[in-house]
């Protein structure tokens, strides 16, 4: 492989499991996880990184010969409304330091990941399709409508091959919450398997598309291996996995543990949750790429409670 992978925020959710399976793919002396901390039981090169520093940045793409970025630092949803500002600063200026290392340093490939919050309440509430005009409700949402933006400039630009996904909310078993609005349907299942009842901040009604971390590491790979030709979308692809309630996931989870609660005390995160569409129209990726789920609410339930199981198991031994 000539040069080298770089990943910003890869301890977060969607990064320390991104991070790993790149690693298998491509060997872990290829690829330079970063993050604004030390991990101290990281396996492989790990950079201490501040990425909203330009120069700590470049010099980082500069000395590895950096080929390909997955940029992942953000300030998610809920933890960006308590503190819209400093989320815009962040979200905006550590992308530009990417965008322009990158330039610089010719890196062949960038992945930016966007989101469906970039959806209004104005959009559909089902199968909301890619060209829909966009108007946020949230500083987060924002964002991304703006990362999209930019990223479609660079390109026509500079012809910097940039590559994105409007992700739903992620699901997986490898890591807690990270403050999202979609981070119910992760904290539930720790709070199942633990015997807890749970308090979702979310109305049992609410429909939210959301995708597991298996299907989202894949998509997001598959999408960054096509060739360029393929790529139609310059701004930000839609993805889809599956749509449920919170009432629908509750039962999902009592197939397999019957006596499992939970309580409805919906809270400022409503609002953002009613803002997004129920579901979304993902055909540009499935035509242009072959984009395909794997999992459903059912083979997800079972995975996210075998793994989370397992993984309380190993603790309680130690």
């Amino acid at each position: 492989m000539q040069g080298k992978i770089l990943i910003t925020g890869a301890s977060g959710q969607l990064g320390s499991v991104l991070t790993m399976e790149l690693q298998r793919r491509f060997g872990v002396a290829n690829i330079i996880a970063s993050d604004l901390k030390q991990n101290e039981t990281f396996i492989g090169c790990f950079e201490v990184l501040d990425v909203t520093n330009f120069e700590a940045v470049n010099t980082i793409v500069s000395k590895y010969n950096i080929i390909q970025i997955y940029h992942l630092v953000a300030i998610l949803s809920a933890n960006g409304e308590k503190h819209p500002l400093d989320a815009w600063e962040l979200n905006m200026k550590t992308f530009f330091n990417v965008l322009e290392a990158s330039r610089i340093n010719k890196v062949k490939k960038i992945f930016f990941p966007s989101s469906i919050a970039v959806y209004g309440d104005n959009a559909p509430e089902d199968n909301t399709s890619q060209d829909f005009v966009l108007s946020p409700s949230t500083v987060y949402g924002i964002s991304k409508v703006a990362g999209e933006n930019w990223a479609n400039y660079y390109f026509e630009k500079y012809g910097l091959d940039i590559r994105s996904l409007r992700y739903p909310g992620i699901i997986g078993h490898q890591s807690l919450p990270g403050g999202g609005t979609t981070d119910y349907a992760v904290d539930i299942f720790h709070k199942a398997v633990n015997n807890e009842k749970y308090e979702c901040f979310l109305s049992a009604s609410t429909t939210l598309p959301m995708i597991y971390m298996d299907d989202a590491i894949r998509a997001t790979i598959e999408l960054m291996e096509a060739p360029l030709e393929k790529i139609s979308v310059k701004t930000s692809y839609n993805i889809s996995g599956m749509s449920f309630t919170p009432e629908e996931l509750h039962k999902s989870i009592q197939k397999i543990h019957p006596e499992f609660e939970i309580i409805y005390k919906p809270d400022f995160r409503q609002n953002i949750a009613d803002s997004w569409p129920n579901s979304i129209d993902d055909s540009h990726a499935r035509n242009d790429w072959n984009w395909k789920p794997k999992y459903d609410l059912s083979s997800m339930t079972l995975d996210m409670i075998k793994n989370l199981e397992e993984k309380y198991c190993k603790i309680q031994n130690t």
